[in-house]
């Protein structure tokens, strides 16, 4: 049987690989409810600092699955459609909101709700061959994941709107120059570059880098009053702990710092 989402844990990095690359890896049901479980569950693993999502074979992700929408015959009641496919977008807040560092390795097209999943990372690395596209317009949808929210934070909400209404596809190096993507790199040094970024951030103060987070994600939508008030007390939170005072240490004794998580 085929397994459709490969999980792999290396140096502190839980990869996460959709895995339908005769399918351009579109979404299917194993891979949505694969996420759904493992996000939250890598978000408490001690053994993990970072988690990088990538797609099999020459694509990231073509998004829904086109091809079964059209051979679906049974229409369900519109309430019950909305709440299911409600709980599939969990996914986008988890890769959003888990205290962990996430990193979306782009190795090939991202269209529909594949983009959005890759924009709701914390980071995004493309190789050269990397696609983007909003694509619902063209299938005559309104668009899910959160991809109008987290377009919108990236790349300003007049291009965002662009984007969504005229589906036109953008390259790599596009991305970049709109801030979509934070690095892009030839197709065959993506994997190298990406992990050894990912296991940097894993062998970083893992308490910091979730506050920071946490941070950035209250920046967005919270006020400047609510957002000190974070920062102050995660300020005071990671100053406690034994990852600061190894640094201190090693600042004093000028070495590099060895954080342990705690």
């Amino acid at each position: 049987m085929e397994t459709h989402l490969i999980e792999t844990v290396a140096d502190g990095v839980a990869t996460l690989t959709l895995n339908r690359p005769d399918r351009l890896n579109a979404l299917s049901a194993p891979i949505l409810e694969g996420l759904l479980e493992a996000l939250p569950r890598l978000a408490r693993d001690p053994a993990v600092g970072a988690i990088v999502l990538t797609g099999a074979g020459r694509a990231f992700c073509a998004g829904g699955d086109v091809k079964r929408m059209a051979e679906e015959q049974v229409e369900r009641g519109f309430e019950e459609a909305v709440t299911q496919l409600r709980g599939k977008m969990e996914v986008s807040r988890l890769l959003h909101e888990i205290p962990k560092p996430t990193i979306a390795m782009v190795n090939g097209p991202a269209a529909g709700a594949g983009m959005a999943m890759a924009l709701a990372c914390d980071l995004r690395f493309a190789g050269q061959s990397a696609r983007f596209v909003t694509a619902f317009a063209n299938v005559g949808f309104s668009g899910d994941f959160g991809g109008s929210y987290f377009l919108s934070k990236l790349v300003g909400t007049g291009k965002a709107r662009e984007l969504y209404y005229t589906a036109e596809p953008i390259d790599a190096a596009q991305a970049l120059a709109l801030g979509l993507v934070n690095r892009v790199v030839p197709d065959g040094t993506l994997a190298e570059v990406t992990m050894e970024f990912a296991a940097r951030l894993a062998r970083g103060p893992r308490i910091a880098l979730g506050l920071m987070k946490q941070n950035f994600n209250a920046a967005e939508s919270g006020t400047l009053a609510e957002l000190l008030d974070l920062e102050a007390r995660g300020q005071i939170a990671t100053g406690r702990t034994n990852d600061h005072k190894e640094a201190a240490r090693a600042f004093v004794e000028k070495r590099a710092p060895v954080f342990a998580g705690r």
